[in-house]
């Protein structure tokens, strides 16, 4: 048994050093923010496109000041905040996903969900049916052709047969 014990914690440390190294980015993507990343999490107020396509006046006037505050320090998310108190929450490119704002996340994952939900119950409903005989035709043995008609429908099919 202390074998095993010994195996867990060396793979327990494995795995906390590898979350570590791809965590690293992460954080270091918060603390020395790249222009480009910000300008994708931006939207211009004027033209309601993301300042990385975005070549009106305010979108410039943005961008400097991106610009300036990264050679200053900044991190990405105090950027981000002094923008959206800048310009309003309409500035960021992706709603926030706390408050009332959580609703433009969920609502349309809710939808999907009760669509393919529905989609599901209408097969599953239309399937059953099928094998329960409660269609239109249901407990209908006769098919409905004259007797004389199927005969001449089966003497020409096996005509076909060899």
């Amino acid at each position: 048994m202390r074998p095993l014990a010994g195996a867990a914690v060396v793979a327990m440390v494995l795995v906390s050093v590898v979350v570590l190294a791809l965590a690293a980015p992460v954080f270091a993507s918060n603390a020395h923010p790249s222009e480009s990343e910000i300008e994708t999490l931006l939207v211009c107020p004027t033209c309601h496109e993301t300042l990385d396509e975005s070549n009106s006046a305010v979108a410039q006037q943005m961008k400097t000041e991106i610009r300036k505050r990264i050679s200053e320090g900044w991190t990405k998310q105090q950027i981000l905040d002094e923008m959206v108190a800048s310009f309003g929450p309409g500035v960021l490119s992706t709603p926030a996903t706390h408050g009332f704002d959580l609703l433009a996340w969920a609502l349309p994952i809710g939808g999907i969900g009760v669509g393919a939900l529905a989609l599901g119950g209408g097969a599953w409903y239309w399937t059953r049916q099928g094998r329960r005989g409660t269609g239109p035709d249901a407990g209908d043995e006769d098919d409905g052709m004259d007797p004389e008609l199927e005969r001449l429908v089966d003497d020409e099919l096996a005509r076909f047969d060899p």
